[in-house]
């Protein structure tokens, strides 16, 4: 079934937006059981403060480049295919880095550093994720511009 360029890169958002809102959720209730280790901790601000932080340089050095690659990948397809949002090996590679997550939490369990560690790792990687999105808004005003030059 062909269709728009723009349903690919909406179901492409879709994906990527699901990414943060897990992380977040996940990278959350492992900073919660690292609290409960250590209760007086610093896991908290120091999970958030180091996620966001090294999510950041994730943004600027991986993620957006990543994204732009594959919304302009969209663009090139001269009849493209509602399973044509990704490709292949992202979704290979997305499921790889699921169950290497799970792998990683479920090794975590008991260790208040491992827990904080994890924890960044998932702030950080939902961080990238969630600030590399604004490319879907660009690339929607570039392409609304593309349709008002060729009226």
């Amino acid at each position: 079934m062909i269709v728009s360029h723009k349903t690919l890169k909406v179901l492409a958002a879709i994906v990527w937006y699901s990414g943060p809102a897990f992380l977040f959720m996940k990278g959350s209730d492992l900073v919660g059981e690292a609290l409960a280790i250590q209760p007086e901790s610093c896991a908290l601000s120091l999970s958030w403060l180091l996620g966001i932080s090294i999510g950041m340089v994730k943004t600027k050095f991986v993620f957006n480049k990543a994204n732009r690659k594959n919304l302009a990948r969209i663009d090139a397809l001269e009849s493209p295919r509602l399973w044509q949002f990704y490709r292949p090996r992202f979704f290979l590679f997305l499921g790889l880095m699921m169950m290497l997550g799970a792998a990683l939490s479920g090794m975590a369990q008991g260790s208040y550093g491992f827990l904080v560690s994890v924890a960044v790792l998932d702030i950080s990687i939902g961080t990238a994720l969630l600030l590399s999105s604004w490319q879907f808004w660009v690339s929607r005003r570039a392409y609304g511009a593309t349709i008002a030059q060729s009226n």
